[in-house]
């Protein structure tokens, strides 16, 4: 085993979205993560699970005394607890942070929802674009003349709620291993969300930022800031923002026009956005890639899921991996003494809890339900 968190042993309730995929970042950089299913889950194929990765899963039943005392049994020899159930569920079934931290004071326990655990909408329904609705990030993204475009789910549940929740539980530990105490952590999808808007918040205190969809620097509305589409379909970016990126791209295009010039003239953009626009679909994507590919004028392809794996700069970075014949991303980010690894694909077979116990040291072990 690798990685930064070697030894710390991490119970993940296994659930959708994004404690699973915290569970997979600290199981990337080594701690030892333990998946708990409900019954009747033993069948699920997590060949394709990338979020399994490097996981083992036991089956315990959180409706039976016994299956309680089983993941109690766990916690107490646990670093880290994570959840991401609606709020009150874990106390119903007896094995919420009160219970835990009782009986493992030093214990992390990790929370990930989206509205949080307090708050109006806080037991409410929803998913990752409803959480992302109500921080502005999702009416900031998007065509002038069309809805905000739904980003995946990358900005609420994978920025916003995992990764938010995996820094907190790396807070949590450092803070913990000084002051022997654990504690609660709640990561709302909806406050992790709103904190990735830091810059565009601060901008728009600044009178640099309009509540006007697609009319930013950042937002498509510049020339030299958007995607286009080329004669064969394809799209190219670019991202040519400071002047002398923009100087070079003017000059590789052979642009020489004086309106051109003004960079920042949000007057000249519609009409420079036209002109490229009709440039960039003359030619095939990669015609511009052989252009434009090696010039500083911050310029990229837009590459689809298959072609992704197989672009020169992440080939060279191992960017992607294979994992049991299943191409994904790699641990991120890189450490140069502990680097973090995948060992292999989730493991379909349960373990028992006793065999968890046994290697995590525990003196007696308890049979689940």
């Amino acid at each position: 085993m690798s990685g930064p968190l070697q030894g710390v042993k991490v119970i993940e309730l296994v659930g959708i979205g994004s404690a699973p995929f915290c569970g997979m970042m600290l199981a990337d950089m080594g701690a030892d993560v333990i998946r708990v299913q409900r019954p009747g889950s033993e069948t699920a194929d997590l060949h394709f699970d990338v979020t399994a990765r490097g996981k083992r899963t036991v089956t315990i039943d959180l409706k039976t005394p016994a299956g309680v005392e089983a993941l109690l049994a766990l916690a107490d020899r646990a670093d880290v607890l994570l959840e991401g159930f609606r709020p009150g569920v874990m106390e119903r079934l007896g094995v919420g942070p009160e219970a835990c931290l009782a009986r493992n004071p030093a214990l992390v326990f990790g929370r990930v929802t989206g509205w949080g655990q307090y708050g109006p909408q806080a037991t409410s329904a929803g998913h990752d674009l409803n959480y992302i609705a109500i921080t502005g990030m999702l009416g900031a993204m998007g065509r002038p003349d069309e809805s905000p475009a739904p980003p995946l789910n990358l900005l609420g549940g994978y920025g916003g709620g995992a990764m938010m929740l995996a820094f907190g539980v790396a807070c949590a530990l450092l803070e913990a291993r000084r002051s022997g105490q654990g504690q609660v952590i709640d990561a709302a999808m909806t406050d992790g969300a709103a904190l990735l808007g830091a810059v565009t918040f601060g901008l728009k205190a600044q009178g640099q930022w309009s509540t006007r969809r697609g009319s930013n620097l950042y937002d498509g509305a510049a020339p030299f800031y958007d995607t286009y589409e080329c004669s064969d379909g394809r799209h190219i970016s670019l991202a040519s923002v400071e002047p002398k990126f923009y100087s070079h791209l003017l000059a590789c295009l052979g642009l020489d026009d004086a309106a051109y010039a003004r960079q920042m003239d949000k007057r000249q953009w519609p009409e420079l956005k036209r002109t490229l626009a009709a440039l960039f679909v003359t030619r095939t994507r990669a015609q511009w890639v052989a252009l434009l590919g090696g010039e500083d004028v911050c310029f990229a392809p837009v590459l689809d899921l298959d072609e992704a794996p197989r672009h020169p700069h992440n080939v060279a970075r191992g960017t992607f991996i294979e994992v049991e014949g299943v191409t994904q991303p790699a641990p991120a980010p890189r450490f140069s003494r502990t680097p973090g690894e995948v060992r292999g694909a989730g493991q379909g077979e349960p373990s028992s809890v006793e065999s968890v116990l046994a290697a995590w040291g525990a003196g007696v072990a308890r049979e689940a339900a």
